[in-house]
C-alpha cells in the first residue's frame, strides 16, 4: 500500500461552482513533497491539512473532519473504464492518490500511517457536489457518483508529519464494528434509515454526520 500521487490545488476562478467567490480549488495537481500535513482547526477556517493546498469553499470544504481526501487509484481506473476517458491523479479533488488501499471498505476510525511520521484517520465519505460535476464535465453526475457509492475518505489528521509521492501506508488501527466508508456514505445519502447504526462510530465519525444521524433517532423516537 502506498501513497501513489500526492495533489495540491490551487485558488482558480470558474464559471461552475456556487462558491460565492467563483472560485475553487478541486483541480489538484501532482506534487513531489515533501508536503507538511496537520490539523487545520474548526471548519470554515479556509484551511485544508495540507501546506500550500486551497480549500475555497469554507461551508462544505475543510476543517479538521475534512483535513485530507484521499481516493483510490483502482477506484480511478474503473471510472475511466466507464466514462472512457483519461482520469488523471488529482482529477477528482484529492489530495492522496493511493494504491492497494481499500478505501470504500475502510472503517470509521480506521487510523493510516502515511510515510514515517503522519497519522490519519477515517471519519467520512466524499458527497459530490455541483463544483465536482462542473469540474469533471460530466451531465448529471452527481447523482451517478452517488449511486455508484465509491466516494473516497476524508480524513481527520492524528499526528502531523511531512508526505513526499511514494511513501508507504500502513492500517495501524482497524476498528470493530461495521461501519465502513461505503455503509456511512448509503445513510446519508440513498439509505438514510441506516443512519442510526452509525453511532457505534461517533467517536471517530464526522461531526456533521453524527449529528444528522442523532436527529434521524430522535425525529422517529429509536
Amino acid at each position: 500500500m502506498k501513497l501513489l500521487s500526492l495533489n495540491l490545488g490551487r485558488r482558480e476562478a470558474v464559471e461552475y461552482t456556487d462558491q460565492p467567490e467563483g472560485v475553487t480549488g478541486i483541480d489538484k495537481r501532482p506534487v513531489e513533497g515533501p508536503v507538511r500535513v496537520t490539523a487545520p482547526g474548526a471548519k470554515g477556517t479556509g484551511a485544508s491539512g495540507l501546506a500550500g493546498d486551497a480549500v475555497c469553499d469554507t461551508r462544505h470544504h475543510g476543517g479538521d473532519d475534512q483535513a485530507v481526501y484521499a481516493y483510490a487509484r483502482e477506484d480511478l481506473d474503473a471510472w475511466e473504464r466507464t466514462l472512457g476517458r483519461p482520469l488523471p491523479s488529482g482529477v477528482f479533488g484529492e489530495n492522496l492518490t493511493t494504491e492497494g488501499v481499500d478505501i470504500t471498505g475502510a472503517k470509521i476510525g480506521e487510523r493510516w500511517r502515511v510515510g514515517p511520521d503522519l497519522v490519519l484517520e477515517v471519519t467520512s465519505g466524499r458527497i459530490p457536489c455541483r463544483t465536482f460535476q462542473g469540474h469533471l464535465g460530466e451531465r448529471g453526475w452527481v447523482k451517478r457518483f452517488t449511486q455508484e457509492g465509491v466516494p473516497g475518505a476524508y480524513l481527520r489528521v492524528i499526528e502531523p508529519g511531512e508526505i513526499r509521492a511514494g511513501d508507504a501506508i500502513e492500517v495501524i488501527h482497524r476498528p470493530d464494528h461495521e461501519v465502513t466508508v461505503a455503509f456511512q456514505f448509503r445513510a446519508v445519502t440513498t439509505e438514510r434509515p441506516l443512519l442510526p447504526r452509525l453511532l457505534v462510530a461517533a467517536d471517530a465519525l464526522h461531526a456533521e454526520t453524527v449529528r444528522q444521524a442523532r436527529a434521524y433517532v430522535t425525529k422517529h423516537g429509536l
